[in-house]
């Protein structure tokens, strides 16, 4: 390694009055964002002995003007700004984000011009886009993605450089034009290029069977809009076979809408709290259940997974917290909040969560997720990551092959079998 030699020629400054005129203007303007934000991520609070926040912000602005200074080179002030804004949202949560005046401009124009999607839902894990779930016949599921699945990078970009919406704007396009992704996964030595054709859409029907012993089974991919009532009709269904006990499959069910989530549980209860809402500036909004939405009172086991999040968990959260049902699987993905888009003066956006979904209890669902009380470990569970600090990593391969048994369904089918109505 070459050593710095101990003396050091003095530096010799350039003489340009207009230049340091605009590194001071972006200095100021740069610094004036950042006091936007964080106030405005506070809510306005005033600052206080016990607030460290206006500190760091001195902090911040030394650093900005040590960088400014004495960096090696003259470096580029607003693209370390960027970066600053784009660390500082994302250090909150994997749904807050920041957008510069140019992102906020594109993904506005492709979410307007986008019809095609991949047919996975992503959030921000590890710095990096996780795949929560994959919809069964999507162009993702043909293109070999699975859930727990880390695009490493889309179209060449580094994901852990792209804000959520950013990358779900990446994914998204006209239906048969194709996105190029870098898949890690835990089973695969290297991270894998796929070319993945986007086409549109469409979200599976609620299925239904009937199991042994008079259990009947409800399957759901998605809780889009109407499929709690989808749900309900199963449901009667299902009794008038003769069905005594019920299972629902809520594994890989991340998509949705969160009323959705609401209205579902609300068949399995007639009194208690489902869920609520609440922020800092958000006031507490309860989503009570209505007796008369309720469709059956039989014992129910919810079926749950890493892949199970957002609308799912509010279902799971409220049987299980209710004493309703039992809940059986692995612990579910952690995802349940409501965001505001705050346009900025530069053009620029500030997407922020303002509220979360609570479980009866009062847990976050977002932070704490749904473990459920039954546990049985995933089969496809990849762990890639010890920590968020990682790189992608792939572990070894596999030495045995999946079991061609429904480990979890099978131990839901063993726990009704205990219950009685």
């Amino acid at each position: 390694m070459r050593q710095v030699p101990q003396k050091v020629a003095p530096f010799q400054k350039t003489k340009n009055p207009m230049s340091m005129k605009t590194k001071a203007a972006i200095l100021v303007s740069s610094f004036a964002v950042l006091m936007f934000v964080v106030v405005g991520s506070l809510g306005g609070v005033h600052a206080s002995s016990n607030d460290g926040s206006y500190r760091q912000m001195q902090v911040y602005s030394e650093v900005l003007s040590r960088v400014q200074s004495e960096y090696v080179e003259d470096p580029n002030i607003p693209k370390v700004t960027d970066g600053a804004l784009h660390g500082l949202v994302e250090s909150l949560d994997a749904n807050s984000s920041y957008l510069t005046a140019a992102a906020y401009k594109a993904y506005k124009a492709h979410k307007s011009e986008a019809k095609g999607e991949i047919g996975a839902t992503v959030s921000k894990r590890f710095g990096y886009a996780a795949v929560i779930s994959v919809l069964p016949g999507s162009p993702a599921e043909k293109a070999g993605i699975e859930a727990t699945d880390i695009f490493e990078s889309i179209e060449g970009q580094s994901t852990r450089d792209m804000s959520l919406p950013e990358i779900r704007s990446a994914l998204a396009g006209q239906p048969g034009s194709t996105v190029n992704v870098s898949a890690v996964r835990a089973r695969r030595a290297e991270p894998q290029k796929m070319a993945i054709a986007r086409d549109v859409v469409s979200i599976p029907p609620v299925s239904d069977k009937m199991l042994e012993d008079g259990i009947g089974y409800v399957k759901v991919d998605a809780l889009t809009k109407g499929k709690a009532q989808e749900i309900a009709g199963k449901i009667k269904s299902l009794e008038k076979s003769g069905a005594k006990k019920l299972v629902l499959d809520l594994r890989n069910t991340s998509e949705g809408e969160e009323s959705e989530g609401v209205a579902t549980a609300n068949l399995f209860l007639n009194h208690g709290t489902i869920t609520y809402l609440q922020g800092q500036k958000f006031p507490r909004q309860a989503f009570n259940a209505d007796p008369a939405k309720a469709v059956t009172s039989l014992p129910v086991a919810v079926l749950v997974n890493k892949g199970t999040a957002g609308a799912a968990e509010i279902v799971a959260a409220a049987i299980l917290e209710n004493a309703r049902g039992d809940v059986v699987g692995d612990k579910t993905f952690g995802d349940g909040s409501v965001q505001k888009t705050i346009d900025l003066p530069d053009g620029g956006a500030l997407i922020l969560s303002v509220a979360k979904y609570y479980s009866p209890s009062g847990k976050a669902i977002q932070e704490t997720a749904v473990t459920p009380n039954v546990l049985v470990a995933d089969e496809a569970d990849n762990a890639i990551f010890e920590d968020e600090e990682q790189e992608p990593a792939a572990a070894e391969p596999e030495a045995k092959p999946k079991s061609t048994q429904d480990d979890q369904l099978h131990k839901a089918v063993e726990v009704l079998k205990t219950r009685t109505s």
